[in-house]
């Protein structure tokens, strides 16, 4: 049995290793298996979305730390040549030393009066190097800062990237393990909680249209991080269907999760995104009728399944 080879990675995340003494797997003991591993490898690759929406929002911010440290780096470029300028004017001509100009000087108040104020001019000009100086030690402290911290999400997105092709790696344990049954029983597990399509679902404006997109997607295939045409994971459908609706969401359900108003499970209306498990790793939409449309899971697709068919956690109203 080929399953069998990887029995201790498999129990990292649950699942007892098997061994040839040991009786057949029978149905329920694989579908429990089946269900933690799905669950395990959709965490990951929600876990992996997140770090990919945070990662994108820091490059934005880098961008424009630098274009800052650029804009300041020219301006006071900019004041420095003022400031020579000035200088030069001042001085254009002068070679008595500032003791020798009060001394041969008809008017020795005025020369005071003018070094006095070439004083407070050199003062200013000393204020503004400073002042820009420290201005561009700032931004370059905040860029520093960003840079490491992409740096850091560029590590961690690898991590989970690293992450996921383990868990799918025990997912293909399980599809062996799930091999191994009889046709019967594996048709039983993969349809798990499959209905039949609803033909009418109250609604229109933009959650008809967003329903409408996702019932046009029944029986596509699901794939990890997949989010159209024809393939989606479950955050990626939603997004691609309120797409389509004129109402952008990130692709993530947690990030989903707070792209809108929370909405009672007794106040649900078609369209409304409900989410499940804790943390949250899953989202599908809401049909009416206690059902939803969602990208469900490797070897299942985009279906129809009961509201309450995965442990439930909230719901949002998009738009």
């Amino acid at each position: 049995m080929a399953g069998l080879a990887l029995a201790a990675p498999l129990g990292t995340l649950g699942l007892s290793g098997l061994t040839p003494a040991q009786a057949e797997p029978d149905i329920k003991s694989v579908q429990a298996r089946v269900d933690k591993l799905y669950q395990e490898a959709e965490q990951a690759t929600e876990d992996y979305h997140e770090a990919r929406l945070r990662l994108t929002a820091l490059e934005e911010e880098l961008a424009g730390l630098e274009a800052d440290e650029k804009r300041q780096r020219e301006e006071l470029a900019v004041v420095r040549d003022q400031l020579r300028d000035s200088m030069l004017q001042q001085f254009e001509g002068s070679q008595l030393s500032a003791v020798g100009q009060v001394v041969v000087s008809d008017d020795p108040q005025a020369v005071l009066g003018r070094l006095s104020t070439m004083s407070a001019f050199d003062n200013v000009q000393s204020a503004l190097h400073q002042d820009y100086a420290t201005q561009v030690r700032a931004v370059s402290l905040r860029r520093e800062a960003a840079e490491k911290r992409a740096a850091q999400l560029a590590e961690t997105e690898a991590s989970i990237a690293a992450d996921k092709k383990k868990v799918e790696a025990k997912l293909a344990e399980a599809e062996e393990l799930l091999e191994e049954l009889k046709a019967e029983e594996r048709r039983a597990i993969l349809s798990r909680g499959e209905v039949r399509v609803p033909t009418d679902v109250p609604a229109s404006g933009r959650a008809g249209a967003a329903i409408a997109y996702a019932m046009d997607q029944i029986g596509d295939a699901y794939v990890w991080g997949a989010a159209g045409p024809s393939s989606f994971d479950c955050s990626g459908l939603t997004m691609r269907a309120w797409g389509a609706a004129g109402v952008s969401l990130p692709h993530s359900s947690r990030a989903q999760y707070g792209s809108g108003p929370h909405v009672a499970a007794s106040d649900l209306r078609p369209g409304d995104l409900v989410f499940y498990y804790s943390p949250i790793s899953h989202v599908g939409i809401y049909l009416g009728n206690g059902m939803i449309v969602h990208a469900a899971r490797p070897g299942e697709g985009v279906k129809i399944s009961p509201l309450y068919s995965m442990p439930y956690t909230g719901a949002v109203r998009p738009g």
